[in-house]
This record gives structure tokens, C-alpha cells and sequence, in this order.
């Protein structure tokens, strides 16, 4: 049961890219070549010294990032003598590895992975719900709410918020003063209309030296992610009783808001797929992007700030969070893994990890010491986002987030390369109920 279950998650990932015998045989070597080198790390793992040793896989970008998170599993494993974790960077592609080692039976102990890949584990019973263990602890009190709300699958807790954020818009005031803006805009229509007085066409070539706003183009999970906001600004919805529903109101008048900004002329797109790249906000080219306080331009020395996404229907965002996942192993390792994931939602872990990242505090108690408000104070613009997170909805983690996400990016990309929003959607509704009963 539990390969073919596996096979319906990971065969609509091959099948883009399996087109001969030959590679298909490839993808089989790998595979097992894959499965064979799991087996090996697991059993490098386990060692006879009265320790249980674990293993977490986490996706953890960038590397700076990354070094934050090692430290504080270092400071984990000299405080639990016990029970000792070893972090072990997941390269691409992440998903087929991920369930590739659940079907072969080497999971790693605990996963670090975004929470949309929620119902695919759980389909796969892969994972162990948390909710026993959490409502147990003092700890739980500490935790936002609404995050683990957006957690519930089935009426379980399948996973522990690592860390939260939400997207908002980056700007640069130097380019808004340039332009005789004072304020800054707080609807749709404000939106449009500053982004027109940013874009300059100095020489009338109709190549504009610099854009308002550039939007990310590509089918991918980044261009889904960056339209939610507008999609739930909007009033609009992906799913209705767990069923696509793309073709409603709300999803039609965000894409025609994305179209309207390019026929405007005060848009541009990224490179495919690469909408998360700032190089044009940091060189000047574009004056607003669509990101969150992780962004890279926090680091950079060129002028900015954010102020929190413009309301249509009403004022909304949408949340990008990291989670952690029990792998179903033995009994003893699942009790080990749970006293990591304690350390990682206590306050010391998430003070610790927030100011040294740039991600919100899943902890309220870390979200109110001293230590973060001076951080905040020291950034006055992560406050959009901390005055945010209230607003930010969700998307969805049911186990065929992964399709549904794939036939929206298909819209929306469509729509930005200049189909009709209606057509656009309608396309990816119809390709969503042919295969959806089949997930």
C-alpha cells in the first residue's frame, strides 16, 4: 500500500522528464543508488554507546541561514547528552528524495521541509501527529495559535513550526522621494498609481530605465506564493471542500491585477523562475518587490523599507514558514526526536534563530524579551511584518497541494506572458478535476 501510495505522489514529477527507455532506466539506477546510500547513512547513525543518535534533513537557505541553525543544533546536542542530532543539508530535488526514502523505509529522524508537503506524508503514514504530545506541554501556551491552526490536517497536528514569516512589498524611499511620493499605498489603485509615477523612460525608447514593481515569472511554488496575498486580498480561494476552485471571483481579479500592472507598462518580470532574485531592486532598475524580511536586501547597503501588501476586499497576507516533522521510526527515536522539536519552539532556540535570520518568532515569549525588540528596534521595518502575521492566511497542505500548486503557476504564468485571466484559470480548473480524483 505504501509504494502506491508513493508512486501517485512522485510519478506526475517523472513524467516530465521520463520521454525514453533509456532514462528511465536512469531514474531507476539513481533510485536505487539512492536508496543503497540512505541505507548507508542510517546505518553509519546508529552506534552502541547508550546514545540515541539522530538524523534531521533540512533544506536550509541561505547558507547563512543554514550556519544559524547548525549552531543551535550544536547547542542541542552539549546540553543532551542523550540524545545527539546530526543536521544534514537536503540538496535538490528535494521532494523525490524525500519520499524516495520513506517508500525505501530510511527516512531520517526528524525533516525540516515547508508545510505543504503536510498531506503527502500523512498519506504516506510517515509521520507522527503531534497534537498528544504538544497539549502536554506548558510549552504550547507560548506558541501563536493561528500557526498551528494553519497546521491541522484531518484533525491532527502533523508537524512544529520552525519559524514563520509573511510577504510584504520592499521599496526604496530614495526612489519614492525621487518620484514626489508621500505616501505610500494602501490599496490596489494606490499601488497602480505609484508604480506609474516610478517607471522612467528617460530616452522614450519604451524601455524604461526603471520599473515600479517587478513581478516574478514562472509556474513555480515562488510565483504562487508571491500572488496568494492578492488572491486572499481579493476574497478569492483555491479549494472549496477540498476540490480546486480557481475560477472564482476573488482568483480572477487578482491575475487581472498582475495583467493590469504589465499593461500599465509599470511592471516588469523576472528572469523564468527566478522571481526571488533582487538584483534589479538593489541596482535601481525596479523600485518595489514582492518578498519577506528573509530577503537578501536586508543585507544589502542600499536604502529600502516594506510597508505590508495593499488591500483589495480587505487587507491580507500570506504566511511562508518552515516546519518540523517526526518521521515514523521506533518508539525510543520518536520520544528523542520530540525533545528536539521542545528545544526548537522554546524561547532561548527561537530568539536566537529569529534575530540571527530575519524570520519571525514562532514563540511569543521570544517575540516580547528585550533582546528581539532591540532587534526590532534596530530594523523598524520588520514591524510590517510582525503587524502582519494576524492578517496572513495560508495555503493549503492537503496532499494534492502539490498539483494544485502546479496547474495555478501554470495560470498565472500563462496570464503574465498575456492569456486572458478567464482563460487562463478556466484551463487550469478543468486540468485539475481530470486528474484530481487520481491523487
Amino acid at each position: 500500500m505504501k509504494i502506491i501510495l508513493f508512486l501517485s505522489q512522485i510519478s506526475h514529477y517523472f513524467r516530465r522528464v521520463i520521454t525514453s527507455v533509456w532514462q528511465m532506466l536512469l531514474v531507476g539506477i539513481l533510485l536505487s543508488s539512492f536508496l543503497i546510500f540512505l541505507s548507508g547513512c542510517q546505518g553509519i547513525g546508529q552506534k552502541d554507546d547508550g546514545v540515541i543518535h539522530l538524523t534531521l534533513w533540512q533544506a536550509i537557505n541561505p547558507p547563512a541561514n543554514r550556519d544559524v541553525f547548525e549552531k543551535l543544533v550544536d547547542k542541542f546536542n552539549q546540553t543532551h547528552p542523550d540524545v545527539q542530532v546530526e543536521s544534514v543539508f537536503l540538496a535538490q530535488p528535494h521532494l523525490p528524495k524525500i519520499l524516495t526514502a520513506v517508500v525505501g523505509n530510511v527516512p531520517p529522524d526528524i525533516l525540516a521541509f515547508y508545510p505543504q508537503i503536510t498531506g503527502q506524508l500523512a498519506d504516506l503514514r510517515a509521520i507522527i501527529p503531534l497534537e498528544d504530545w504538544l497539549d502536554k506541554l506548558p510549552l504550547k501556551s507560548e506558541i501563536s495559535p493561528n500557526l498551528l491552526e494553519e497546521l491541522q490536517l484531518d484533525g491532527h497536528l502533523w508537524s512544529a513550526p520552525l519559524y514563520t514569516s509573511n510577504i510584504g512589498i520592499f521599496y526604496r524611499p530614495k526612489l519614492f522621494e525621487a518620484a514626489g511620493i508621500t505616501q505610500l499605498p494602501k490599496t490596489w489603485e494606490e499601488l497602480r498609481q505609484v508604480a506609474k509615477k516610478l517607471t522612467i523612460d528617460s530616452n522614450g525608447d519604451n524601455r524604461p530605465e526603471q520599473y515600479g514593481i517587478v513581478l516574478p515569472l514562472g509556474k513555480g511554488e515562488w510565483t504562487v506564493f508571491s500572488w496568494f496575498p492578492f488572491l486572499l486580498s481579493a476574497g478569492g480561494e483555491v479549494l472549496t471542500n477540498n476540490r480546486p476552485d480557481l475560477t472564482n471571483a476573488g482568483a480572477l481579479k487578482a491575475l487581472q491585477f498582475w495583467q493590469q500592472l504589465l499593461k500599465d507598462g509599470s511592471a516588469t518580470l523576472s528572469s523564468p523562475e527566478r522571481g526571488y532574485e533582487e538584483d534589479a531592486f538593489i541596482a535601481g532598475r525596479v523600485a518595489m518587490q514582492i518578498t519577506g524580511p528573509w530577503t537578501y536586501i536586508t543585507k544589502s547597503t542600499v536604502d529600502y523599507d516594506a510597508f505590508p501588501i495593499p488591500a483589495n476586499v480587505g487587507q491580507a497576507t500570506v504566511t511562508g514558514g518552515g516546519n518540523l516533522y517526526v518521521m515514523k521510526t521506533t518508539p525510543a527515536r520518536e520520544q528523542a526526536a520530540l525533545k528536539f522539536l521542545e528545544y526548537v519552539l522554546s524561547e532561548e532556540f527561537q530568539k536566537e534563530w529569529s534575530i540571527g535570520t530575519g524570520f519571525l518568532p514562532v514563540n511569543l515569549k521570544a517575540a516580547q524579551s528585550e533582546a528581539y525588540q532591540q532587534f526590532m528596534n534596530q530594523k523598524p521595518w520588520l514591524k510590517v511584518f510582525m503587524e502582519q502575521a494576524p492578517l496572513a492566511g495560508a495555503r493549503p497542505i492537503i496532499a494534492g497541494y502539490s498539483r494544485l500548486s502546479d496547474s495555478l503557476g501554470r495560470a498565472i504564468e500563462a496570464t503574465l506572458l498575456g492569456e486572458s485571466p478567464e482563460k487562463a484559470l478556466k484551463t487550469a480548473q478543468e486540468r485539475l478535476e481530470t486528474i484530481w480524483d487520481s491523487n
